[in-house]
């Protein structure tokens, strides 16, 4: 009997087309709406449609990099990438109809681009910006004079600004807030799973729910002048909560042995959430049960610090942000910047890819003549794009959301007379945008599609006619991305996530001999910096690990063998994540009564980590290793032992 699963998709295809659990943005799909079919009804209004597209155009790309929390940040999210963009436009005009100028200068923006990408989540938006409108430029005739298509469409990005401002006076601080009780929320649903199966997955929603905090408090506090109140209280609340996650994971491992804590404890944690958000103050009215154990004593300790710093009105203004460090100048990071760009592998790597892509794009459609050959580049492009997830699935899961965009845009094409029903038209489809966005690759495909053509003909009319050669069109251009971006660079095929786990488990043994390294006084009743470079330290640690765990999930959406071998590392990533959690477990336990260690006990886990790191490194797959970790049963980091030895157990095969 033939076996039906034979049959079915393999699982990178299928996971990328599985629609995410995410709740639809309603704020964003109303602005994307008004903001696209706004420009294109004056544009008729005033007889000038091409005008209209244009801005409608400038507004999807602020739409598109309308991605951020904070109001603050939002500003810089969208305007900054605008200027980029109206660069590219504007290059690309110039360039247009220059034959092989036009594709020496794509080329080079491509370059840039696929460099500055590197930097971060607005540098990324940007290069995107930068490159797209320079291929639309070079490949649509565009009105004159030169400045007016750079124009038209930052006032599409203006348009967006505008519409995404317009709750700051009433809900100035309100994101910044959310999340930090957000994370309260968090940090409860993992005190009420430790010792649970569920307690895992908890943690690494604090672990998200705390980065974007501190991301979006963090930026907030680099961009101010001076000191404001509201900052330095949530900068406050939030480092108090701090004490409260390191204290989890003693409280996960007495969960094992005991049972879950009291329930008033997540309770309290909850009710702490709902003061940030609010705002209360006053003394805090705690009911917690007396504590008995260092695990307990840990966290009531911890919970009654956070319900102070919560409910003070008036925090101390100097301190509050030692815990994590302070931002470095902005001359200093802007040249530690481009010091990074000029000089990294990575940024170099990525730009030649992205180059080299887009050159034999635009060569292609030099040589041959393509009806709307802009749009390959456009397909590299957004195939290419470094954060959206695996090159090869993404070609993939592009062409399939094409395709499907492109039968929405045929029956609106060929059923929807050209003029003033556009306007209600546009009026749908942009707002699927943010809805599809949010569900995934493929689905924010399908609804990007339709728009722009809708678009593009009415800058350059051909109606239903351009259905095909879209097509074809990305097809090729997915092809390109897939041979050139992906098929002739090694590290396609020989994925750097050994490397990335290597890294993690070396910052990981060094977090093991800081966590128990001998304190030094520094004076009557104070410690040395190294608690706080214990939790600098953890912090970094959980970031990172955060960020390999996302390498990891791109790697298994790749074909194998990088698919297959990031799915059999995966048990091993996961073990490294519990042995932080042990290591923080078993230094709380120290700091609340438990007897500490011996030393060589430390540096014995420490040195089984060195060499398993080693081991990972220098392997691309699991292999047999030999551990002799011993020591009292009794000892604080018996715990931790454990974790270690299950760890050297997952990178040893077996028999075959």
């Amino acid at each position: 009997m033939a076996r039906p699963a034979r049959l079915a998709p393999p699982a990178w295809l299928t996971e990328g087309l599985r629609p995410q659990p995410a709740p639809i943005p309603w704020a964003a799909v109303a602005r994307a709406s008004i903001a696209l079919s706004a420009p294109l009804a004056v544009g008729m209004a005033t007889d000038r449609p091409v005008y209209g597209a244009l801005v409608s155009m400038g507004a999807l790309s602020g739409v598109i990099g309308d991605t951020a929390d904070a109001y603050r940040m939002r500003v810089f999210n969208i305007a900054v990438p605008q200027l980029f963009g109206a660069l590219g436009v504007t290059l690309g005009s110039l360039v247009f109809g220059h034959g092989w100028t036009a594709v020496a200068v794509v080329t080079l923006v491509a370059l840039v681009s696929g460099m500055i990408s590197s930097i971060g989540a607005i540098a990324s938006v940007s290069g995107l910006l930068l490159l797209l409108n320079t291929v639309v430029g070079a490949g649509l005739p565009m009105p004159d004079p030169w400045w007016l298509p750079a124009l038209l469409l930052g006032l599409g990005g203006v348009v967006v600004l505008v519409l995404t401002l317009l709750g700051w006076p009433l809900r100035r601080g309100a994101p910044e807030k959310g999340s930090v009780a957000a994370a309260y929320r968090a940090v409860a649903d993992l005190l009420e799973a430790a010792g649970s199966e569920e307690y895992e997955e908890r943690r690494r929603e604090v672990t998200q729910a705390l980065n974007q905090s501190y991301d979006l408090v963090l930026a907030r506090r680099a961009r101010e002048h001076g000191r404001a109140p509201v900052l330095i209280r949530l900068l406050a609340q939030l480092n108090a909560l701090i004490p409260l996650v390191e204290a989890a994971p003693a409280a996960n491992l007495r969960g094992r042995l005991i049972g879950p804590l009291p329930p008033e404890i997540p309770a309290a944690v909850r009710d702490l959430a709902d003061a940030v958000e609010e705002g209360r103050t006053g003394a805090p009215d705690l009911a917690l049960p007396e504590p008995e154990r260092p695990a307990e004593r840990a966290v009531d300790r911890a919970l009654r610090y956070a319900a102070t710093v919560v409910h003070k009105a008036e925090p101390n203004p100097y301190n509050v942000d030692d815990r994590l460090g302070r931002p470095a100048a902005l001359r200093v990071r802007v040249r530690r910047t481009a010091r990074s760009v000029l000089f990294s592998e990575q940024s170099w790597r990525y730009g030649l890819r992205l180059a080299l892509c887009i050159g034999l794009a635009q060569s292609l459609v030099s040589l041959i003549d393509v009806p709307r050959s802009y749009w390959v580049a456009l397909t590299v492009t957004f195939v290419m794009k470094p954060d959206f997830g695996s090159v090869f699935s993404r070609a993939v899961l592009r062409a399939l959301g094409t395709a499907f965009g492109l039968v929405t845009a045929a029956v609106v094409l060929a059923e929807v007379p050209r003029g003033w029903w556009d306007v209600p038209v546009m009026m749908v489809l942009a707002a699927l945008i943010p809805a599809f966005s949010a569900k995934g690759y493929a689905f924010q495909t399908a609804a990007i599609t339709p728009v722009i053509l809708l678009l593009s003909d009415l800058i350059n009319r051909q109606g239903f006619d351009l259905i095909l050669p879209r097509l074809y069109d990305s097809l090729i251009g997915c092809g390109i991305s897939l041979v050139a971006g992906y098929l002739l660079w090694p590290e396609s095929w020989h994925t750097r996530i050994g490397d990335r786990l290597a890294d993690a488990i070396a910052d990981t043994a060094r977090y093991v001999a800081l966590a128990f390294a001998p304190e030094r006084p520094d004076g009557p009743g104070k410690k040395s910096g190294d608690q706080a470079a214990r939790v600098r330290s953890r912090r970094k640690l959980y970031r990172d690990l955060s960020a390999v765990r996302a390498e990891f999930q791109r790697a298994l959406t790749e074909p194998p063998p990088t698919g297959t071998r990031a799915a059999a590392w995966w048990p091993l990533l996961v073990a490294v994540e519990r042995i932080v959690d042990a290591t923080t477990a078993a230094r709380v336990r120290v700091d609340h009564g438990a007897p500490p260690p011996d030393p060589a006990e430390a540096a014995a886990i420490e040195r089984e980590l060195r060499e398993l790191s080693a081991g990972v490194r220098e392997s691309e797959v699991l292999f047999a290793v030999r551990t002799d970790l011993t020591g009292p049963d009794d000892s604080v980091l018996q715990p931790l032992r454990q974790e270690v030895r299950a760890a050297r157990a997952i990178a040893d095969p077996g028999p075959k």
